[in-house]
Formats: structure tokens, sequence, C-alpha cells
């Protein structure tokens, strides 16, 4: 089993440091510790274990850490920075493997840019050696690179001469749109195996400083402190702990506090149910603070963030993913309320970050995803966007025989509005609703109101209402037909369909890279027995199907 879960002692290829607004994350891989048997990681190249530590190390820069306005990410490593993804775990790992890894590395990266725009913790890397592939893709997700200018180090994007394969943590697109390097240059930089070093990376906006290898640590040092004086992060503000989950696993169920996940293996589906809070918020931005990682809207969002990647690496034949909820509306709409009138306090800032990129994490997941609502659901708010992100949702019209609850309403908050964007930049309603500003509008001015299942359906909220008689076997059918169809073309259509509108720097990332590593990954080029990336360092010439596609 892959687990997510990890803490600063139990790291072994980062080192993390503080002095005062400035905090250093240094790489300093282990090479025998690889996450899987069969390879060393040289050179600081990484494997999922690697990014594991990484995405750990900046959640906790986030929450632990409010001092902290900036972040120098460098390499422990005399004369090499990171060789990028190990090669020999990509070449012997499974393509569900690979495709898994480099979606995690690119949620990483991602939640990188999120922090230095949004949580302003800016970060910006010192390379001071060598600086290849995916390591040059970490430096690329920073705010600002400095290059030691020592007539040796270069960055490099060496995949398509060496392996046959393509960046696969944003690279590409991070050229062009975050750094506007020029496309004919880009072209070069991209097909050259050596890479480009000193002067001219600076001049095609490669990297943005060059310092001698002598004085490269402080001039990092003083960049970092001068980008920490743009930041609005507290100096003297006390840190939240994130404690290890409290978690149980077994063969077909995860639980934990207000989440539990049970897995039907016969129709390849998992139902997570959600559990509302039981409790009103606490009623200070410094009581929520103090309330720390127990406060609902985080317990949550830590839960739902490890079970999404812990079905997404373990379980890869649970295609459908169901999402229940069960408690108070009122009590959710609290929550939400709490978290928009405290949203300029830093750490209720950090929740909503977190709840944002959680429910991105989950629109990016390539499973079916159904949303089922029923009495004693709580889908408002903040947990409506779960039946907002499903394929398909179905609310059960009127009440069941012998339940004594009332029917089930669904209730829409300003969280709907755009607090918890999709990585296309548009609320889940403006996505669901694009070209339609009206009918959002006309929905903003219905917060607050509950809506039974007609109502719903009549606004376009949700897809079906089956009544008592009809659910069990419509929900059965509609669960059981998603099973019999190729998962493979499920995916391609779930992602084409899920990010209507305008492209952004996630959506493009997301949208190219899973296209492009669903099809290249599994073409002889790369990994057939003759395919680069198969044949790397063992001095044969790989052969190729020479045929355009």
């Amino acid at each position: 089993m892959i687990d997510f879960q990890t803490e600063p002692g139990r790291y072994r290829h980062w080192k993390l440091g503080f002095a005062g607004p400035v905090a250093t994350l240094s790489l300093d891989v282990a090479e025998d510790g690889g996450l899987m048997p069969g390879y060393e990681l040289k050179l600081n190249s990484y494997d999922l274990g690697v990014d594991i530590e990484l995405y750990d190390a900046v959640q906790r820069l986030r929450f632990e850490h409010p001092e902290v306005k900036a972040v120098i990410l460098t390499s422990a490593k005399e004369r090499v920075f990171c060789a990028g993804a190990n090669i020999r775990m990509l070449s012997g790992a499974t393509h569900q493997h690979k495709v898994n890894f480099c979606k995690f590395t690119n949620e990483t990266r991602n939640a990188i840019e999120d922090a230095t725009e949004h949580s302003r913790q800016i970060y910006l890397t010192a390379v001071n050696g060598a600086c290849a592939g995916g390591g040059y893709e970490l430096a690329l997700a920073t705010d600002h690179i400095l290059l030691a200018d020592d007539g040796n180090t270069a960055v490099s994007l060496p995949e398509l001469a060496l392996l046959a394969v393509l960046p696969g943590t944003g690279g590409l697109t991070r050229l062009v749109d975050k750094r506007h390097v020029r496309r004919d240059r880009a072209d070069y930089f991209c097909a050259t195996e050596e890479g480009i070093k000193g002067r001219r990376a600076l001049e095609w906006h490669l990297v943005d400083e060059l310092a001698p290898r002598t004085g490269l640590a402080q001039a990092a040092q003083a960049r970092a402190l001068a980008l920490a004086a743009r930041s609005d992060r507290p100096a003297a503000a006390k840190g939240v702990a994130l404690p290890p989950l409290a978690r149980t696993i077994t063969a077909d169920r995860l639980a934990y506090p207000h989440l539990v996940i049970e897995i039907d293996r016969d129709r390849a589906a998992a139902t997570f149910l959600v559990q509302g809070p039981a409790v009103p918020p606490p009623a200070s931005a410094e009581a929520i603070a103090t309330a720390g990682a127990s406060f609902w809207p985080l317990a949550l969002a830590r839960a739902l963030d490890d079970a999404i990647l812990h079905l997404r690496a373990n379980e890869a034949e649970i295609g459908t993913w169901i999402f229940r909820t069960e408690g108070d509306l009122d009590l959710v709409q609290a929550y939400d309320d709490a978290l928009l009138d405290a949203r300029s306090h830093w750490f209720v800032r950090e929740v909503t970050l977190y709840l944002k990129r959680t429910l991105k994490r989950l629109d990016v997941s390539s499973r079916s995803l159904f949303a089922l609502i029923e009495p004693g659901s709580c889908f408002a708010g903040l947990l409506l966007e779960l039946a907002l992100a499903a394929d398909r949702s179905y609310m059960l019209e009127g009440s069941r025989e012998g339940d004594n609850r009332p029917p089930a309403s669904i209730r829409l908050g300003a969280m709907n509005f755009g607090p918890l964007p999709m990585v296309n930049g548009l609320s889940r309603l403006e996505s669901r609703f694009l070209g339609d500003d009206g009918k959002v509008g006309e929905l903003g001015g219905r917060m607050g109101q509950d809506f039974a299942a007609a109502a719903a359906e009549a606004l376009g909220l949700i897809t079906f209402t089956p009544d008592d008689i009809d659910w069990e076997d419509e929900v059965r059918l509609a669960i059981e037909e998603r099973a019999a169809f190729s998962p493979d073309a499920l995916t391609g259509m779930e992602a084409s369909l899920r990010f209507a509108g305008p492209e952004t720097l996630e959506s493009k990332i997301f949208g190219r890279l899973s296209a492009w590593q669903n099809w290249i990954f599994q073409r002889p080029n790369a990994v057939g027995e003759a395919g680069a990336l198969k044949l790397y360092g063992s001095g044969q010439r790989a052969e190729f199907d020479r045929r355009r596609v």
C-alpha cells in the first residue's frame, strides 16, 4: 500500500531549516530510499516517495509556520540540484503508477504556486548544480529562479531527446505560458540534451538571476528577504499543528472523523459518506485558530484529501466514487459563514485554500463521480460543491416509506460563487451554466434558500429526481452501467466534459498531460522493448516507429 501520510521526523529526502521569515527546503535524496525496490535514487532523482515528503512539507509550511514568508528550494548535495524523475523507476513502473505519479507531482507543484499567489508564502529556487527534467520543472513552479553562474550548471528538459517522452509535470506549459519563453527558443531548449546555462539561460527567461557559485546562498537569502517583504503573513502568529490523521483502513473500508468510505468491489464503486458538523463553529477567527486541526472544515479537507490519494494509488479498479452526506444544513451553512466572515485571518484563509485544492484534486481524478441526495443529507455550501463536482447527481423526490425525516433539500451559499474555483478558474456553477451569466446571477439571488428535488431539478442543479419507487433501480443501473464501460473511454469523456470554458495554466497542464501520459507512456517508442525509456543507459539505440499518428 502507498501511504501519503508522513511528517518531518520521518523525512528521508528533504531537510527543513528556518531563519526568521525565510525557510529553506533542501533536497538531499537518500539513494537507497526508493518507494519500491529495483532502483537507486542517484543524483537527487526522485520517485513518488520523495514527492510525498515535499507535499507534506509544503502543507506544514503553510499551516504550522505563519511566520515564514518566503521559502528557498535548493539542494543539499554538491554540484547537483535534481536530475528529475528517476528513470529506472519510470521504466519499471506500471502505466497506472507512472500516470498517478505524474498527476500527484503536478498537483504538488500547483500547490507551490498556490502558496506563492494566495498564501503569500513565496517560493524561489537556488539552482546550485545540474538541474534536469523534473528538477527544472520543480524550479519552474517557484516564483524566482537563481542559477549558479559557474560555467557548468545548466537547466534542461531532455526527456524528448533521451527518453522519447515529454516533461511530465508541466514543464512545456510553464515555459511558454508562465515564463513567456519564445516558442522557437523553447523548441530548441526542449530538444537539447545538455541544456542551457549562464547568460543565455538568463536572456531566454529560463532563469531570473545569476549568481557566482560561492555567493549563491547569500544571493538567495537576500532575494528571499526581499520577496518576504511583499507578504502579509503574520510574523507573530502561532502556527497550527497538523497531527497524524485518525484513520482506519481495512480491506473494504476507510474511516476518518467526518468521513467513511465503503468499497463495493462487485460494482467497482466506493461510497463516500461525509458527516456534517455536530456542533456550531467557533465564534471568532481566534477561536477557529485555537480549534486548529479539529476545526471541521480542515479535518474534513485532510480526510478527503488523503482518501482521494489512497484510492487513486491503491484502488485502481474502483472506478466510480459516490458521494453522500448526512447532517444539518444550518450547521454546514454556519461553518461556511464562519469561513467567509473571518477570511482575512491567515489560518481561515489557509483552510479555505486547502478545501479549494482538495476539490480540485477530486475534479482531476480519473474516476466517475456520482452524488446521491436523500433525506438526512446536508448538501449545502461547501458540501454542495461535491454534488456540483459530480458527473451526475440523483436527488430523491419526496420521502421513503417508513422514514419520518423530511424530504431532501439542498442549499446554495456564498461558497458556491467563487471561493472554491476549479482548475479552469471558474466556480462549478459558472462551469455548469457556461455562457449563461444570467442563470448564475439568478442563483446568486437565491442563496440561503432550501430547494427540494423538483425545484433543484428545475434550476438545473440536479440531474435526476427519482421517487422512492424508482430510486433503487435507477441508481443501481447507473452504477452498474458505469462499471460496464471502458475505463479509458470514461476517463477521456469525463476530463473533456468537466472543464468547459477558458484554459488556464492548470487546465492546460492536466488536460494536455492527461492525454499524452495515457498515450505516450503506452507507446513502444517509449516503453517497448526497444523503446528509449527502456533502453536508457544501456548503450543501445532506441528503435522508433517513424509514422506520425
